[in-house]
């Protein structure tokens, strides 16, 4: 299937070479990035080289979907052997043809420049090793950028570590879970007919619990001001929230697949994170079900294109 996912990372921008790139010693295409389609759609008709469909360039470039993801966790080995990278994973799980989506390392202090905030439809926000309310620079910076978001109404979903830095930098309160690691295929129970929520509304063969994959240490203590708690399960209270129509915090995985959860135990085992007992009755547990995928990924992507 032909998509148009491109991964633009901001230390590239600068001197990637442009599409419209002409080799006629006149006109060095390379060389013009911060000039505006316009100035380059009228080069391009002066030149007479570029066939008249790339005059709608700009056309479709206002009307195309576009969106970021905020990558708070360094890609694995294994994903990256698998998959490509968490990137992949993502634009799998949630993107859709036509759609242009780029990467931000925020983990790496790769963040979106604050002029090109409004050009994007919606930002996700990854899980991550770290803890949400810790205070490495970058994540004082990450809380800080979903602030400004927050101001110019964007759409926002979190997942895992995103969901609770999402919770912090609205002014919510995350900290260690009461009970401990919640590792492997969990029901949650959601709360339907919220009227902000038209996402979960229009979704009326959805069931009452979905299973989804989670593997976190750290939960929401308390939503912010103006937020809805919409899921809950037995192990963790505030499983999803919501603020609106635009703000989506989401504590499972909906965009892992079991083979990613299976290497991140494996990891956690090795690294003497999780005892060999826990790890084993998780694996078990997730070899005898499967997530409500489907369900997942219809829901983000109707929260994130407005559905």
């Amino acid at each position: 299937m032909s998509t148009i996912y491109r991964l633009l990372r901001p230390s590239i921008k600068a001197t990637s070479p442009s599409p419209f790139l002409c080799t006629s010693s006149s006109h060095t295409y390379a060389q013009t990035q911060a000039h505006t389609s316009d100035i380059l759609i009228a080069r391009l008709r002066h030149t007479q080289i570029v066939p008249d469909r790339l005059l709608g360039l700009k056309m479709k470039a206002m009307t195309e979907k576009r969106y970021a993801l905020l990558l708070a966790a360094r890609d694995s080995d294994y994903v990256k052997k698998v998959y490509g990278g968490y990137f992949n994973v993502f634009v799998a799980a949630f993107g859709e043809d036509g759609e242009r989506w780029d990467l931000y390392r925020v983990v790496d202090g790769e963040f979106p420049d604050r002029d090109e905030l409004h050009k994007y439809d919606g930002f996700v926000i990854s899980g991550s090793p770290f803890d949400a309310y810790g205070n490495d620079y970058w994540i004082l910076k990450l809380c800080l950028l979903l602030q400004t978001l927050d101001a110019m109404d964007k759409k926002m979903l979190g997942v895992c570590f995103g969901h609770q830095v999402l919770c912090r930098a609205l002014g919510g309160k995350v900290r260690k879970a009461y009970t401990g690691w919640d590792i492997g295929l969990r029901k949650v129970k959601i709360v339907k007919d919220l009227f902000p929520c038209g996402y979960l509304n229009e979704m009326d063969d959805i069931p009452p619990a979905l299973s989804i994959i989670e593997c976190h240490q750290d939960e929401v203590w308390e939503v912010p001001t103006g937020a809805e708690v919409i899921a809950f399960s037995e192990k963790t209270g505030v499983e999803m929230f919501a603020v609106g129509d635009r703000i989506l915090g989401i504590q499972g995985h909906p965009e892992y697949t079991k083979d990613i959860l299976f290497n991140l135990i494996d990891r956690l085992l090795n690294n003497d994170c999780i005892e060999k007992g826990f790890a084993e009755d998780a694996k078990f547990a997730l070899e005898m079900a499967e997530p409500d995928r489907k369900c997942w990924e219809r829901i983000c992507r109707n929260f994130l294109k407005g559905r």
